[in-house]
């Protein structure tokens, strides 16, 4: 049998200006064959500054009364933007379109509110399936949320069972598979496939803010502030203290969770430095709620090329962090690819999340299908 290309597209919420764009081959099961992956940067160049002000608003929202009007604008912004994203990507890559089977578009994360006692959890994710499927007459599943959420789930994480296949596919067991993004989460895979996954706290995301309200830049490049700065170590003990990380699994965060009013105070090394030793921090708190030890941690997403982070997870957790590449994989495709499987996984009525991954009673299907009108 001859498998088509999937392709996956990930803007996560550390707006850093690019979609990520991956191209594989599954049977929703097993990864067959890899394809090419890039970084492609959003033509609009006001659209970071729109995405700001669309998770202000969102903040100020609250899933209370009527949406912003700015989400529309921004749904049909980066709708649009990421399907020619996906243009340019086949054409560059000489892919045909007869040779794709599906899109998965994840969208823009605005809003989370993971579920609380007997409240329902809510989630918000910008990204028109329908308008992208007719614009480039492939069919696209999006909306990959909600019904983990509508069925008392945490809505995420929902990349762990592609991190499954992953394993299978380096032929590694008894490992965290760690992604630092706005937010880090991690997927526990042990022996007999046992799969454990949930948000740890915070990533890229409070980094990227202070370096750009510091007016020095969009993001700590390799972590070279960090590495000039001291720890603050109140500040973790009191952010740790916070409920959510004595919480067991399964859980979830929104980026905007947390309160760095504090860290506002504090000049621009210092303040890196602090965040970056949050991030070694709030892992190792992570890993003593797993059923077991882990042997490795392997790294993917944004966070794995600040050295600082690298860095401070080793020393955090006492564990080996190695990034994925070593494992000839691409740290900056996983969630792009993660999509891309899932996508496969909606067209096959194959479940997405699981009760030990966002906490629904049983494994669920998700996603939704926008055919070609």
């Amino acid at each position: 049998m001859k498998h088509k290309w999937s392709i996956g597209l990930m803007t996560g919420t550390v707006n850093d200006g690019f979609i990520d764009v991956a191209a594989l081959k599954t049977d929703g099961h097993k990864i067959i064959e890899y394809g090419p992956f890039e970084l492609i940067p959003y033509e609009d160049k006001n659209i970071q500054s729109k995405i700001i002000k669309t998770f202000k608003a969102a903040q100020k929202w609250q899933f209370e009364n009527m949406e912003p009007s700015i989400f529309a604008e921004t749904e049909k912004l980066i709708s649009l933007e990421q399907s020619v994203a996906v243009n340019k990507f086949i054409h560059k890559f000489n892919i045909k379109r007869e040779d794709i089977s599906c899109i998965g578009f994840h969208g823009l994360t605005v809003l989370h509110q993971a579920p609380l006692g007997n409240m329902e959890g809510k989630t918000k994710q910008l990204g028109d399936g329908n308008l992208m499927a007719n614009f480039l007459k492939i069919p696209v599943v999006n909306d990959f949320r909600s019904n983990d959420m509508l069925n008392g789930g945490q809505g995420a994480p929902l990349a762990p069972i592609y991190h499954l296949a992953v394993s299978k596919y380096i032929n590694k067991k008894n490992i965290i598979i760690l992604n630092i993004g706005g937010v880090s989460n991690i997927t526990y895979i042990g022996e007999d496939d046992t799969l454990v996954a949930f948000d740890t706290g915070p990533g890229n995301a409070p980094i990227n803010d202070f370096v750009s309200k510091k007016n020095s830049g969009h993001m700590d490049i390799n972590g070279d502030f960090a590495a000039k700065g001291s720890i603050n170590f109140d500040f973790i003990n009191s952010f740790l203290s916070h409920p959510y990380f004595e919480l067991n699994y399964p859980k979830s965060l929104d980026r905007d969770q947390f309160s760095y009013d504090q860290i506002d105070e504090m000049s621009l090394e210092d303040g890196c430095a602090t965040l970056t030793k949050l991030i070694g921090e709030n892992v190792s708190k992570a890993i003593d709620l797993l059923p077991n030890r882990p042997e490795s941690i392997i790294v993917s997403g944004g966070g794995r090329k600040n050295l600082s982070i690298m860095k401070v997870l080793s020393e955090s957790t006492n564990i080996k962090s190695e990034s994925i590449e070593k494992y000839g994989l691409r740290g900056d495709a996983i969630e792009a690819e993660a999509f891309a499987f899932l996508a496969v996984r909606s067209f096959m009525n194959l479940p997405l999340s699981y009760p030990t991954t966002t906490g629904v009673t049983k494994p669920l299907i998700g996603g939704k299908i926008n055919q070609l009108n």
